[in-house]
């Protein structure tokens, strides 16, 4: 009994998925970290026929193709997306899938933040990596879901130390004075205003300074002015106090607010380089710092560089809150798609190495940008036609067979 009917019945089956496949990675051509899937086919075992064991060899068809996935390198797409991510290279973002929190893996990089505050994918899975915890991202921990602080407010930071680089007038006259003004911080946020006041002393390169804040400020004013004089040579450097003496301390105690007491450091010098000068210029401030910072509402998130979690806050200043875990796997080849372009292990599957992008073999994380589909179009369109022709050559054999068939059936009838 003649195997061409199975044998391209064999064929058009194994043409159908091919066709499937290629429909597939063409309707994911704009996915987003999408990566296409290439078909391998197969024979079947073959059978001999003949006295001559061997020398006429007839083949039983084709078999179920074996689907290859394609981890090639897609195109970094700038989306200028706040929470959008991409992976240069190998390796994959780390997720616990929706509702079964399984661990999967994924180059989709659209991100969000869901309404508990975590990190997701656009299709709800939540991203893995390390959250800050007591001000610190702690990336020797195992990773988890990555938590922002939505709706939170930063704390406030009680200033502890404040410098001013400023010049006061070397020609100055005996009494005159120079007034700059630096605002502080306590430990609720609360801000004071510390003036530091200078007065020509009526000895040449020489100048008396006193600090003191607003005696609205205090419980029980008056506040008791820190003073003390401050010298420089015949260059108009700053001799004394000296580099290597101690720094100058402001307490300020008793505040109105019911705050913390402060000691603030005042700093003259910058290592050993003064930030006072006397030169015969009129006196200015060029600047100043201080080292404490007001309660502050978050005003967004974003993913930077190597995939650090950044919290941007109303007084501009930027916390890392997070960062983004990422899994190098040594047999991509091995994951099954599990859909919403991520991948599960298998049992094939060699042990993630889990750390830090960019290091242990692990691609580096560009923000602001996403991985586009590795489809090649071109490609699958030649496939396609290829396959399409493979499928008519073998269901032209079937009509063939069954032309052949109906002539062995029209003699035996006509015996």
């Amino acid at each position: 009994m003649s195997t061409s009917f199975s044998t391209a019945l064999s064929g058009l089956n194994a043409y159908s998925t091919a066709i499937s496949v290629v429909g597939n990675n063409l309707a994911n051509l704009d996915t987003t970290g999408f990566k296409t899937v290439n078909v391998e086919f197969q024979d079947l075992v073959t059978q001999s026929i003949g006295a001559d064991l061997g020398a006429t060899q007839v083949g039983f068809g084709v078999g179920t193709p074996i689907t290859l996935t394609n981890y090639g390198q897609g195109a970094l797409e700038s989306t200028g997306g706040a929470l959008d991510a991409a992976i240069q290279g190998d390796g994959f973002f780390i997720v616990s899938a929706k509702g079964t929190g399984n661990t999967e893996y994924t180059r989709g990089g659209s991100f969000s933040v869901n309404t508990q505050g975590f990190l997701t994918t656009a299709s709800g899975d939540l991203v893995q990596g390390w959250s800050m915890n007591n001000g610190v991202v702690d990336t020797n921990r195992a990773p988890g879901n990555i938590s922002v602080p939505v709706g939170q407010l930063a704390p406030p930071v009680a200033t502890t130390s404040m410098s001013a680089s400023l010049n006061l007038n070397s020609a100055a006259a005996a009494g005159t004075s120079f007034s700059t003004s630096i605002q502080v911080y306590d430990s609720l946020g609360t801000a004071h205003t510390v003036t530091i006041t200078f007065t020509q002393s009526g000895t040449p390169n020489q100048w008396n300074y006193s600090v003191s804040v607003p005696n609205s400020d205090l419980a029980n004013p008056p506040y008791t002015p820190v003073t003390g004089t401050l010298t420089f040579d015949s260059n108009g450097n700053l001799t004394s106090p000296a580099a290597t003496d101690a720094p100058i301390q402001v307490p300020i105690t008793g505040l109105a607010d019911g705050a913390s007491d402060m000691n603030i450091t005042w700093s003259l010098y910058n290592g050993t380089t003064p930030d006072i000068t006397q030169y015969a210029q009129s006196s200015a401030a060029s600047a100043q710092s201080q080292n404490g910072q007001a309660a502050a509402n978050l005003v967004s998130i974003g993913l930077a560089n190597g995939g650090q979690v950044l919290a941007q806050y109303s007084d501009g200043q930027q916390v890392v809150v997070g960062q983004m875990a990422m899994a190098q796997i040594e047999n991509p080849d091995s994951l099954v798609a599990a859909g919403n372009s991520n991948y599960q292990a298998s049992a094939l599957t060699a042990l993630p190495a889990i750390g830090l992008p960019g290091t242990g073999g692990r691609g580096t994380v560009v923000g602001g940008s996403v991985e586009a589909s590795n489809v090649n179009i071109a490609t699958e369109f030649t496939d396609l036609i290829v396959y399409q022709q493979g499928y008519e050559a073998n269901a032209h054999v079937v009509t063939t067979e069954n032309q052949l068939s109906q002539t062995t059936i029209n003699l035996t009838q006509g015996a």
